[in-house]
């Protein structure tokens, strides 16, 4: 009797104890939360530029990437002349094949290929180019081969194949140069995929008894971005233009520093002819050791001109970065003497007028001759990169002082160094501030955790003077995690939250831009990255899709918005901004949850009354180290729903690990 009792009252107990852990939980997971948003409470304008892209060639972003062109090594300025070239003979004949080096004549593209023949045919002597990690060839897709030669007399024909698996043909056509002289000519040829294959590649053969200098041999698909011969991309470009950019930032980053000045960036070298464009080693070829890149060089195909092509194509505001006498700090640290810091500041001044010069200025009429008399309407570019220290500053002095006293109301971006606190911080942050520089270039690559813990970072800044460029960011996960992997829910969501609070700074952070934005897959030094690419395809990591919602849903103003009556910078894992889009008439809320949890949250809208129906754009997923690949481009991506409004009130279960964007149209 007594045991039987004391199974009783345990019973009991237990039963008690569950409803009452159950009770919890349920009440934990649907906990409410209440935000409140003023509607008619204008905080800030949200500038135009808010929200941009960063481009910098790395991870093949540019040769290889973006920039269509197929043939590596095209002119046969590689450091080792024939890299990416094979020679293909039946029996070596001493002389057939040279490498010419002219450099005395034509110093920015010295070599050419001459080809001695007698008898050739198809088979017997040739050349293969294996590409960028290969050829991507698309079935039914057409491709443009283009020479420029020159022969005394006519007797070689140059067969071109599109070589694939198991030395299939693909494609072929036969180009047979026309002309002869002592005079380049350039002669085109076009060539129609049979079969699609990612990793093809081209063989030419010679036909024929004779001489003939050959050079920039170039090979371009036709769907090219605007159908522009020789051109970009289409389908990494129709990724930039889908997040409606408000500006485009280049060429780097690092680039632009160099390994030492005689490595830098100098934009005067990228236009032009493109044969008349030197090539020169990119300084990511061997910059990681668990990643040497030994082909990687810069053809600048992609060059300045092409870069404000293509922020006009897709509505983004220029933001070029010239070299300010600094070579990257931490490979050499070479500095230009102040003294001779004249050609660097008149760079920066002709390339204005570059942009922006009539047809008659110097620098305009090279515009004008490249096919664009209208101007770029360049407003604003950085002076230097990553560069920090007192030398940085004195460089930076005498670059301000040339470019206002001519242009008073272009706008200099000035660096703050390659952290975003520390030492070297404080001292660029403070001087620049006392010299009221129009923007301090912020940079973050740093774990989730720092994101999230930041995201409250510019509430405190002055709302007056120097505004805020974070130029380059991106949440890092562990450095066990590797290569594309890197490129997860965690790193997007962790940098989600913190743009809600760049969002709601927006009167002190006026420009922000994630970083870098492409990599071959095949061919990547750095990562996580924004774009994954291979010779065929792409995809938009789930980073890419949280850009892309926070570019598309700028807004015009931004308005209060608080959680439980406080900012919403991470109580209970919640993270929010709130703007109004005038033009419109629609609230755009940007809300994570950061939690493993579901919660239940009411979004309490004053001043305005809404329509009886909101839009919901939400990616989450409980897996945080979940990514998008080629094989599953979209597995996090936005999932678009409506949810009706009951009065002023939105009620939400927001999901565990969510960022949602909720657009409610005002009457």
């Amino acid at each position: 009797m007594k045991h039987s009792s004391i199974r009783q009252a345990f019973l009991v107990t237990a039963i008690f104890s569950f409803v009452n852990l159950m009770s919890y939980t349920t009440c934990s997971a649907q906990a409410s939360s209440t935000f409140k948003i003023e509607t008619a409470n204008s905080i800030s304008k949200v500038p135009a530029t808010l929200w941009g892209i960063f481009f910098e060639d790395i991870n093949f972003g540019a040769d290889g990437g973006i920039y269509a062109e197929l043939i590596k090594n095209r002119s046969f300025e590689f450091d080792k002349p024939l890299m990416g070239w094979t020679i293909k003979r039946k029996k070596a004949i001493e002389g057939e094949l040279l490498i010419i080096n002219q450099k005395e004549i034509n110093a920015t593209n010295p070599r050419y290929l001459q080809v001695s023949t007698s008898n050739a045919n198809t088979g017997s002597l040739g050349l293969i180019n294996e590409g960028f990690k290969g050829i991507g060839i698309q079935k039914g897709l057409g491709y443009d081969f283009s020479t420029l030669y020159r022969q005394t007399s006519k007797g070689i024909k140059l067969h071109i194949q599109l070589i694939g698996k198991n030395d299939q043909v693909i494609g072929e056509a036969t180009l047979t140069p026309a002309e002869t002289g002592t005079a380049w000519k350039k002669q085109s040829i076009h060539l129609n995929a049979t079969e699609t294959e990612p990793k093809a590649k081209l063989a030419i053969w010679f036909e024929g008894s004779g001489k003939i200098d050959l050079d920039m041999l170039s090979l371009f698909p036709e769907d090219t971005w605007m159908k522009r011969p020789g051109g970009l991309r289409a389908d990494m470009v129709q990724m930039l233009a889908d997040m409606k950019p408000g500006f485009l930032r280049f060429p780097g980053g690092c680039i632009v520093e160099g390994t030492d000045l005689a490595n830098r960036y100098q934009w005067k070298n990228t236009i032009g002819p493109i044969a008349e464009r030197p090539t020169m080693i990119n300084r990511w070829n061997t910059e990681f050791a668990h990643r040497p890149s030994p082909d990687y060089y810069q053809t600048f195909g992609l060059g300045f001109f092409e870069y404000f092509q293509l922020a006009e194509d897709i509505g983004a505001a220029p933001l070029p970065i010239l070299n300010c006498g600094m070579a990257c700090q931490f490979n050499t640290g070479e500095v230009a003497a102040v003294t001779e810091l004249d050609p660097y500041v008149q760079d920066a001044l002709d390339l204005i007028e570059f942009a922006n010069g009539d047809v008659n200025s110097k620098w305009g009429k090279k515009r004008t001759e490249m096919g664009h008399p209208k101007p770029f309407n360049l407003k604003m570019m950085g002076i230097g990169n990553e560069n920090w220290g007192p030398q940085y500053l004195e460089r930076l002095q005498v670059f301000t002082e040339a470019i206002k006293s001519k242009y008073p109301d272009f706008k200099l971006i000035a660096s703050s160094g390659t952290d975003p606190d520390g030492e070297r911080f404080d001292l660029l942050n403070n001087e620049l501030r006392k010299q009221n520089t129009d923007f301090i270039d912020e940079h973050y690559y740093r774990p989730a955790d720092w994101f999230l813990k930041n995201a409250a970072r510019y509430d405190s800044y002055p709302r007056q003077g120097s505004k805020v460029f974070a130029g380059e960011y991106a949440a890092h996960a562990d450095k066990a995690i590797v290569g594309s992997d890197r490129s997860n829910w965690q790193s997007a969501l962790a940098a989600a939250a913190f743009m809600t609070g760049l969002e709601r700074n927006s009167a002190v952070v006026q420009m922000a831009s994630y970083a870098p934005l492409f990599a071959n897959i095949n061919a990547w030094q750095w990562a996580p990255d924004m774009i994954w690419v291979d010779n065929l395809q792409c995809y938009g990591s789930p980073d890419y899709y949280v850009q892309k919602l926070f570019s598309v849903n700028k807004g015009t103003d931004v308005v209060p918005i608080t959680l439980n009556d406080k900012p919403a910078t991470g109580q209970n894992g919640l993270y929010a901004s709130a703007v109004v889009d005038q033009t419109s008439k629609m609230l755009i809320i940007k809300v994570v949850n950061y939690s493993d949890r579901a919660q239940q949250s009411d979004f309490n809208i004053k001043d305005s009354k809404s329509q009886a129906t909101a839009e919901i754009a939400e990616m989450a997923d409980m897996e945080l180290k979940r990514v998008n690949s080629f094989a599953t481009p979209i597995a996090v991506s936005p999932k678009k729903s409506s949810v009706k409004i009951k009065g002023q009130t939105l009620s939400l279960n927001l999901k565990p690990y969510s960022f949602n964007v909720i657009r409610i149209a005002l009457k």
